[in-house]
């Protein structure tokens, strides 16, 4: 794994929780629509209790997966920092930080600490090239 494939865990975790949690509110959207043919003949009266109450159970494991998911997104994002704590250039640190943990656009980066796009792509480069990764994240190769 490269340092920022590792660093950039952090991103791609946080929009897979952001997709679930989507997929959730679609789920109750559907769960909640009262919708009712007329025709002339019977139905069952417990087909409407059970499809709620599958979606019902549906929309809680999703809900129990997407609180797994925050729990491993908080201790991924304090990994992550420990490691860019490590880096000892203050200035390699921001870059790092506003990228991987704050999720910022090169641009909003580059605005915040007064640098041209360019210049902080540079030093991001060179802040990448600073980073030690844990023991457990190594490659051998």
């Amino acid at each position: 794994m490269t340092v920022k494939e590792y660093l950039s865990q952090a991103r791609y975790l946080d929009q897979r929780i952001n997709s679930k949690i989507q997929q959730v509110a679609s789920l109750n959207d559907l769960a909640t629509k009262a919708t009712s043919v007329i025709t002339g003949m019977p139905r069952n009266p417990n087909y409407a209790i059970a499809s709620m109450e599958d979606a019902v159970t549906k929309i809680v494991d999703f809900q129990t997966e997407i609180n797994r998911d925050i729990d491993r997104l908080v201790d991924l994002k304090q990994e992550i920092a420990d490691t860019i704590k490590a880096v000892e250039n203050t200035e390699y640190q921001t870059i790092l930080e506003k990228r991987y943990l704050c999720f910022l656009p090169w641009e909003q980066i580059a605005v915040d600490m007064g640098y041209s796009i360019r210049n902080v792509q540079i030093l991001h480069g060179k802040a990448l090239a600073s980073v030690i990764l844990p023991a457990a994240e190594k490659v051998c190769t």
